[in-house]
């Protein structure tokens, strides 16, 4: 599928129509991925695509979504003192804030929330990153979540040294980024686990043409609004 773009800068690929009811609960679509796998660049190109045709549709992420968040992630993400397990209680509680304050009442408004990382990259990143016990994080995640998980997450996956060589041309890499390739290579291996594993995750092909990638994720996430009877 091509993208073509009208004066207004919307896609002519987008739905004509919503079947929206004025009870319909929201859906959480997320996106993860390592380190210069172009997510955040994704899930922003497919916001502006949502806009084109609802409001209902909100932009977060994960560490950050909440003013409470800003000051987590910029904690998180330039603090070299922090070890493991703070890393891991930090992030619970940056998402247990967002989801109660942010998350939840949008899902039950009916919007669509878009959300750059969730508690997948939990998973792989302090889990199989750092080596954190698996079982310690599924715990914390329900706990921060109250159970809720997306209704869809598509992973981007894309070589780690291709990202990684990504970030470093956009400019000073953060404390995650500079962490060492051996570890960027962990946190691949527990994105494709999870992958294997939870069939709410779709594998996108991250090594594509911005646009490319971009017609790929709209042709999957227009088979899921149909699939949820939202167009």
């Amino acid at each position: 599928m091509r993208l073509f773009y009208d004066n207004d800068g919307c896609t002519k690929t987008q739905p004509e129509k919503l079947s929206y009811s004025s009870y319909m609960q929201g859906k959480l679509i997320v996106f993860e991925g390592t380190e210069g796998s172009g997510k955040t660049t994704q899930i922003q190109l497919l916001y502006q695509w949502f806009r084109c045709w609802t409001d209902r549709v909100a932009l977060t992420r994960e560490p950050g979504g909440t003013p409470l968040g800003q000051k987590l992630r910029q904690i998180l993400l330039a603090d070299s003192s922090i070890r493991g397990m703070t890393e891991l209680l930090l992030y619970e509680s940056d998402r247990a804030h967002h989801v109660e304050e942010l998350i939840k009442p949008q899902l039950a408004s009916g919007t669509i929330v878009l959300c750059d990382r969730f508690t997948d990259s939990t998973v792989a990143y302090q889990g199989y990153g750092r080596g954190l016990s698996l079982r310690k994080i599924e715990q914390l995640n329900e706990m921060a979540t109250s159970g809720l998980q997306s209704d869809l997450t598509l992973w981007l996956d894309l070589d780690v040294e291709v990202g990684l060589f990504r970030t470093r041309q956009r400019g000073p890499s953060d404390r995650m980024e500079q962490a060492d390739l051996e570890f960027h290579r962990r946190v691949y291996r527990g994105f494709a686990q999870l992958a294997k594993e939870q069939d709410r995750i779709i594998r996108v092909d991250a090594s594509g043409s911005q646009s490319l990638v971009q017609a790929h994720i709209q042709t999957i996430i227009t088979e899921y609004l149909t699939k949820w009877q939202i167009i």
